[in-house]
């Protein structure tokens, strides 16, 4: 069982697939797939995405740096509806992000995360890794190295990874358990290669959920077979 989890998710999480903006119900979803996590004393962060505010890809009148900051404060905005959210239903949160100018929104002494992980606390980091051209993917990297997380868990809408895409090819099969390397090999397409890179390095394996499927998330803590676990080589 791990003991502490980085959690990545997507903005949609939050909107519904395909939707945009915060869905109550969606909202409910995701803090009663925490709530067992928490209730078991397990210490979790939070890395969530903003393509339920903004997709980046869609704003091709703007120059991309411009385009990735707007993501970036959007990331913000979804820590600051997810802690609000997940203290409105009892569960003691805190958001983080070291971008200037917006410390009375945020936690921003870093030294307080270590405390408040300890302290049985959920961590939602916000702003990414607060620089463009970096995926949320890669900020979930950087942020689970950097608290010392047992494991970074990415909630995805697929029960695992797959060696073509399973919505496209009938035939697909699901892969259990991969390396990095063969992932980047194979351009299985699990995480961008910045964040496989920073796992690889640290030793830091991920595991790949359907996080809308109920029970998945605390069935990956608990040592379950759910998803697919990639492994340092």
């Amino acid at each position: 069982m791990y003991k502490r989890v980085l959690l990545k998710l997507s903005g949609e999480v939050l909107s519904g697939e395909g939707a945009r903006g915060f869905d109550s119900e969606r909202t409910s979803f995701l803090i009663e797939e925490l709530r067992p996590v928490i209730e078991k004393g397990i210490q979790l962060a939070i890395v969530v995405g903003a393509g339920n505010l903004i997709r980046g890809r869609e704003l091709s009148n703007m120059r991309g740096s411009r385009a990735d900051e707007l993501g970036i404060l959007g990331t913000i905005m979804n820590a600051l509806y997810l802690k609000e959210a997940l203290c409105v239903n009892g569960f003691e949160t805190i958001a983080v992000s070291s971008i200037a100018g917006i410390s009375s929104l945020v936690e921003h002494r870093y030294d307080t995360i270590e405390d408040a992980l300890n302290e049985g606390k959920i961590v939602v980091f916000g702003g990414g890794t607060y620089l463009p051209f970096f995926t949320t993917d890669t900020a979930a990297a950087v942020r689970a190295v950097e608290i010392g997380a047992d494991v970074l868990i990415k909630g995805t809408k697929v029960d695992g990874v797959y060696d073509k895409d399973p919505k496209v090819n009938r035939d697909a099969t699901k892969i259990d358990k991969t390396t990095f390397s063969e992932a980047i090999e194979k351009g299985l397409g699990i995480m961008d290669i910045e964040a496989f890179s920073i796992c690889q390095r640290y030793g830091l394996s991920v595991r790949v959920i359907d996080f809308f499927n109920k029970g998945n998330l605390f069935d990956a803590i608990i040592g379950g077979k759910t998803g697919t676990v990639v492994l340092p080589d």
